[in-house]
């Protein structure tokens, strides 16, 4: 990224989050180091910001990038998402990647491998048109490498009618669940397929658009590449 960059603080240690954010079923699945948390973040397609309008719960799904310990989301200045999240009120930041459906021998030991990250705080705006473009610019390369340099740069307007929010990873965890079927003992010879079916999310063919003149090739989205269910 050239320019300006998006502020940032320094991350807490995740060893030890407040009560509030730790996991409290199945704790084993918990964790709450740096690396895990900003993996989930940094491989699922969208988020969702939950939050309060009108005292009502709303939980909008919408794209998110992360740089160092920061998420970073974008809307209009307009949209009601953006106005709640202006205001100064909570907001929890989730994002889930399903990795596998897994079956047992009986309904109630069927089960789902994921990984799920989920990050409170209160989020700020980005102000600096600079910096808020910086930002942009890294929402872009996060996954699109070197797309940036070759677009027609923001105008003003475009950059007003933009708002971006960002939220510090400072009180976060995971929750994650791998492997097969946890089958009681006196199901095993019960006569059903068991194990894993994996899910993956994968770019298709790329459709070009009717109107492009050019010659230039479709990026490649290797962000995609997710590990298995199994």
């Amino acid at each position: 990224m050239t320019g300006p960059r998006p502020p940032r603080t320094t991350g807490m240690s995740y060893s030890k989050p407040r009560p509030f954010a730790r996991v409290r079923r199945l704790k084993d699945r918990g964790a709450y180091d740096a690396e895990t948390i900003y993996s989930i973040f940094d491989a699922a397609t969208h988020c969702h910001v939950a939050h309060l309008i009108d005292n009502r719960p709303v939980a909008m799904p919408t794209l998110h990038w992360r740089r160092g310990d920061r998420l970073y989301w974008h809307g209009s200045t307009a949209s009601r998402m953006i106005n709640a999240n202006r205001a100064g009120g909570e907001v929890c930041v989730t994002a889930t990647l399903i990795d596998g459906f897994v079956l047992a021998r009986c309904g109630f030991n069927h089960s789902v491998n994921y990984r799920s990250a989920m990050c409170f705080g209160v989020a700020e705006e980005i102000d600096d048109p600079a910096a808020k473009g910086a930002a942009l610019e890294h929402f872009m390369e996060h996954w699109f490498p070197g797309r940036w340099p070759t677009l027609r740069p923001p105008t003003r307007k475009e950059l007003a009618a933009t708002s971006v929010m960002s939220l510090a990873i400072t009180e976060a965890s995971a929750k994650l669940r791998e492997g097969g079927p946890h089958d009681a003992t006196s199901d095993l010879s019960w006569p059903v397929w068991a194990g894993v079916i994996p899910l993956t999310v994968r770019a298709g063919t790329p459709i070009t658009a009717e109107d492009y003149a050019g010659d230039a090739k479709a990026p490649a989205i290797t962000r995609l590449r997710r590990k298995s269910g199994a």
